[in-house]
């Protein structure tokens, strides 16, 4: 059924997942030339805070693969909600979601670590933004979710045995 509390960890799952496409994830400002480059879930693009800069000396960066693993994690948990019936499918989505997930924390780091790092000279390592924990909290989210899944498989086999 819908109303589970797994449903529930489930969609609060897709709340952070839609959430990540829209907030940034690293932020980094060159002291120099007060240029900052923010990495976001489709892009790395330079902006200038001061007037006398133009913004841009920084190629812009696609990082769509960021942004299509938060899709692909996302549906996966839609699609496990309505799995209902199935909890040992349900299980095996659940696992998937987790390697999406992971695969998600890394390539953001990379690009936030290797990548954007390269973009601007700075002593600082940037600052990481809201968005780059929500795959963090989406792990947990989902960790939490195949836990109470794995109860309902273990209490319905258990009433099975009974009988």
């Amino acid at each position: 059924m819908i109303q589970r509390i797994q449903s529930v960890f489930l969609f609060l799952l897709v709340l952070s997942m839609v959430a990540m496409l829209f907030l940034p994830l690293w932020s980094k400002v060159d002291a120099t030339t007060g240029e900052e480059v923010v990495l976001t879930a489709w892009n790395i693009k330079s902006y200038a805070t001061e007037e006398n800069l133009v913004p841009g000396t920084v190629p812009q960066q696609n990082t769509m693969a960021i942004g299509m693993l938060a899709i692909a994690a996302a549906a996966v948990a839609l699609y496990e909600i309505f799995q209902f019936k199935n909890r040992l499918n349900q299980m095996k989505l659940g696992l998937l979601n987790t390697l999406i997930l992971a695969a998600l924390l890394g390539t953001s780091f990379y690009y936030a670590a290797y990548v954007g790092a390269e973009l601007v000279k700075a002593d600082n390592n940037g600052s990481y933004e809201a968005g780059f924990y929500m795959p963090m909290l989406a792990l947990l989210l989902n960790a939490l979710a195949n836990r109470f899944i794995k109860r309902d498989e273990d209490l319905v086999r258990s009433v099975d045995r009974l009988r």
